[in-house]
């Protein structure tokens, strides 16, 4: 493919205005407007690049595009891929002040003129310089030389929205959007940032910066639902529930850690179809994996390879390192929907007899799971205008793969069918035999405001539901929720792999480990079900 993209650059011999410098910080443009200028905050979203410069000696320091630049081939652009952003080989430039020779450009670092590099490294050589200021921020690292980065009223806005990251009416769409989309990196950075755990497991930032970055865009941006967004959302529901006082006082650092990274990987590279689909299909992966928590099998290997990868725990103990990866599987694992009566029965058991000991590692590991699950699936538990939002990106990736399934003539899989569903009825079934029954225990064992919280929203959100089918007029009262759970909850016939194994019960000294619970022979249901 051709690349014939080129950044646009402001003639070095051009003054920059006096009521622009007083600004002190980037001259912007789009592609939809040859003008330089303070942009109107509406027009924001449209934004392709910038020259940041000093005010101080009117020197244009740096050039960046923004992460939403499309390369365009011979016949016009191309289609965004599997990562978040398209990137090509985009040069990026410095320029010198006008007393330097006005051909003096320097290729910025990790770029080379000779010949292409592969897009997915590029990817992630330009998200890691990206955001390398930021986390300089967020750690509270000052600059010896400091550099104007572009478009500070996005960063300035997600900064003070990360100060209310810990309420449970968190805005992830609007901090994706400030974010340039790149919540999941910079959330979850600043979540292990904000309890310390890069210093106390010693983690290199640039390791981890690279993981997150790779994390990122392992999720499919095409996907309605199952992408980044839905990871960094999960990932800040997480949080929440690791502050309730139980948990606040009893999770260890390992356990934050690892529940921290679940969330963000718990559904890494997921292909916006669910396990059935797999099945019928043939797929690699269900062949892989026996059938057996295919998805979630993935999303764990995925994520450990790319811990491999990047040598994130390299400087642990190898035995430590093991564990760590299997703990992160067990939780993930958690997450498969077909089990949800299992872990549900186990959590209404130990909540009935009043056996739960977070001192006991076990325990807390057990915890941990559950708190998973429920940010899994809390999108029903959210504020109606969030709430709302997710059921229609869920919906639309079940009708989706219910198309694909008529075109092929395949049996199409139950809740996928936009001829005989509705959104309505499906979030309305949803609720009535999934998330309220999670959510009822979890507020028996945590019965905090938030719990109070989350499982007001359900009602109101679900009532929601119910008047618009009323509305709509196609459905009577007594009709609106489904008269058999048998979507959602009945199991298909068994498989017989059992999962992987898992970590053992043991404490060693540098991590904190615990025994999953994991039994073979398990059943499934329909995910697609699951909003997860």
């Amino acid at each position: 493919m051709e690349v014939c993209y080129q950044l646009p650059v402001l003639p070095l011999d051009r003054p920059v205005p006096k009521h622009v410098l007083s600004r002190r910080g980037a001259i912007s443009f789009s592609s939809s407007s040859s003008l330089f200028g303070a942009p109107d905050p509406r027009q924001l979203s449209q934004r392709r690049g910038a020259i940041s410069y000093d005010s101080s000696d009117q020197t244009a320091l740096y050039i960046r595009m923004l992460g939403d630049v499309r390369v365009r081939s011979r016949v016009g652009f191309d289609p965004e891929g599997k990562g978040s952003y398209s990137y090509l080989c985009i040069d990026f430039r410095t320029l010198h002040s006008c007393s330097d020779s006005a051909s003096s450009l320097i290729p910025g670092p990790g770029f080379s003129s000779a010949g292409p590099v592969s897009g997915r490294r590029l990817r992630r050589l330009l998200s890691f310089q990206r955001y390398l200021h930021s986390s300089r921020l967020l750690r509270g690292t000052p600059h010896l030389n400091p550099l104007h980065i572009l478009d500070e009223d996005y960063t300035g806005q997600a900064k003070c929205m990360l100060e209310r990251v810990a309420t449970w009416n968190f805005d992830i769409f609007l901090y994706d959007r400030l974010t340039n989309g790149n919540s999941l990196v910079t959330l979850t950075f600043h979540l292990l940032n904000q309890y310390g755990l890069l210093e106390l497991f010693q983690l290199d930032m640039v390791k981890l910066w690279r993981f997150l970055v790779m994390v990122q865009e392992d999720y499919h941006s095409l996907n309605p639902y199952h992408n980044a967004v839905h990871a960094a959302d999960v990932t800040q529901a997480m949080y929440c529930y690791l502050r309730e006082p139980k948990l606040a006082k009893s999770l260890t650092s390992c356990d934050i850690l690892l529940g921290l990274l679940a969330a963000a990987t718990h559904d890494l590279d997921h292909p916006g179809v669910n396990q059935p689909f797999l099945i019928k299909t043939n797929h690699y992966l269900a062949k892989l994996y026996r059938n057996s928590s295919v998805l979630e099998n993935h999303h764990w290997r995925s994520a450990v390879g790319l811990l491999r990868e990047t040598g994130l725990f390299s400087h642990l103990p190898a035995e430590d390192g093991l564990k760590m990866e299997h703990q992160l599987g067990s939780l993930i694992l958690a997450t498969d929907i077909s089990r949800q009566n299992e872990y549900l029965g186990k959590f209404r058991t130990h909540l009935d007899q009043d056996d739960l000991c977070l001192s006991n590692a076990s325990h807390r590991h057990f915890i941990l799971q559950m708190a998973l699950k429920c940010a899994d699936i809390c999108n029903p538990c959210r504020p109606w205008e969030l709430s709302k939002q997710w059921s229609e990106k869920v919906t639309e990736e079940f009708f989706h793969q219910g198309d694909i399934e008529k075109k092929h003539r395949l049996e199409v899989s139950p809740l996928c069918d936009s001829q005989s569903n509705s959104m309505a009825n499906i979030q309305i079934g949803f609720m009535t035999y999934v998330v309220e029954p999670l959510f009822a225990e979890w507020g028996r064992f945590s019965d905090t405001r938030l719990s109070q919280t989350m499982l007001g929203h359900l009602g109101l959100n679900k009532a929601s539901w119910g008047g618009l089918v009323q509305q709509e007029g196609s459905t009577s009262p007594e009709e609106l929720e489904p008269s058999s759970p048998a979507f959602f909850t009945m199991p298909t016939p068994a498989v017989t792999e059992s999962e992987p194994e898992s970590a053992s019960a043991a404490e060693p000294i540098a991590v904190t480990t615990a025994t999953a619970t994991g039994e073979t022979n398990y059943k499934e249901i329909p995910q697609g079900s699951k909003e997860s």
